[in-house]
Formats: C-alpha cells, structure tokens, sequence
C-alpha cells in the first residue's frame, strides 16, 4: 500500500504530465476539432487502453527489453510513425463533410477507439517514460513493486482520461465552428493532416 504523501505526489505529477504538450493530448484536441466531442472521447479511451499495455509491458519486465533491443525500439517506431502518415494521408484527401473521398462510410466508432490504441501502444518512448516514471513511486518495504506499479500505472490512466477529456470537450468547440461551412472543415482536414505529419516525423526521429 502506497503511502498517501507518496500518492498525491503521484497524482500531482501526473496532470501535469498529462497536461503537458505530446502526442497524445495533441491527437485527441485534434480528433475533437475535426470529428466533435464524441470521436475525441473514443479516442481518449483507446489511448487509455493503450497505457494499459505500457504499464504491464513495465510491470512484466519488457519495456525493459524494448529499451535495451535498438531494433525493437525502431521497428515499433517505424510501425507507428507509418500509421500517422496513414491517417495524415486520410485527412489530406477528406472531403469538406468529413467523408474519405471514395467512401461513403464516416470513422466508426470501433475505428476510432482503435486509432487511440494504435496510436499509443505503437510509441516504445511510452514504455520506456513508464519505465522511468512509475518505478519512482514504488516502495519495496511496502509490499510488491509490480503490484505498486500496476496500481500506479492505474492511476496514471485514470489522471490522463479525466484530463483528456477535458482536452476533447474543449476542443469539440472548435469543430462546432469550423463545421458551419466546407471551407473550414477543409482548412481543419489539412491542418490534422499537418500534425499528423509532424508527430509521424517526431516518433521516426526519436531516439532512446
């Protein structure tokens, strides 16, 4: 059992985190401009799931692995840098009602989920800022550290859904606004396709 000084530290620091600029917070204020509060809250909740793979991934040992292997820590890089390029090419090519030209079908609400997972779980400088993180707050002395661990990795998610949906409902005024014509949805479309660029380019070039 943690001790409560020890928790609301945790606590403290992990809204700051969650607050901090990166390549979660920015894809769901982006989701939420371009799709509404919906999609973001998806989106929200996938990348959530995804912190649940990390925070076992650091509890089971093998973020520990990815951080001494150099070819797994690019291969899933690479892995997830590409998928950002798909979804920038998706937004390129949009049409103003939000629907991939070709396609009659908007997002889903299962594709939206999965992209924050994807998303997510496809980053290993995620695991490895666990793996830094979370130990930190462990006190052997009271009990299991992988239990510890799991508890905060818990928590951690449950700090960044309250956060992040917070990002997504204030982000979802935006696509009230951009959606009242077809040229500001197209601006919208190009400027998603922008950051996705620009996180697919960040998570190719991030080294351990």
């Amino acid at each position: 059992m943690l001790s409560f000084e020890s928790l609301l530290a945790f606590v403290v620091a992990s809204v700051l985190l969650a607050l901090a600029p990166g390549p979660d917070n920015i894809f769901v204020l982006t989701q939420s401009a371009m799709s509404g509060l919906r999609a973001g809250l998806l989106v929200t909740v996938g990348l959530c799931t995804g912190l649940i793979v990390h925070t076992f991934a650091v509890a089971i040992g093998v973020a520990t692995l990815i951080y001494a292997s150099t070819w797994a820590f690019s291969l899933l890089k690479f892995v997830g840098a590409g998928y950002l390029m798909y979804l920038a090419w998706q937004s390129f090519r949009a049409k103003p009602d939000g629907v991939v030209v070709g396609e009659k079908i908007a997002l889903s609400d299962a594709e939206l989920y999965r992209r924050g997972i994807i998303m997510n779980v496809t980053n290993p400088k995620v695991s490895i800022f666990f793996l830094a993180f979370l130990p930190q707050f462990a006190d052997p002395a009271r009990g299991s550290v992988t239990m510890q661990v799991i508890a905060l990795g818990g928590l951690f998610i449950l700090v960044t859904l309250i956060v992040f949906a917070g990002v997504a409902v204030l982000a979802s005024k935006l696509n009230a606004w951009f959606t009242k014509s077809a040229r500001g949805q197209q601006i919208l479309n190009q400027i998603a396709g922008a950051v996705f660029v620009a996180l697919a380019v960040k998570l190719a070039t991030a080294k351990l």
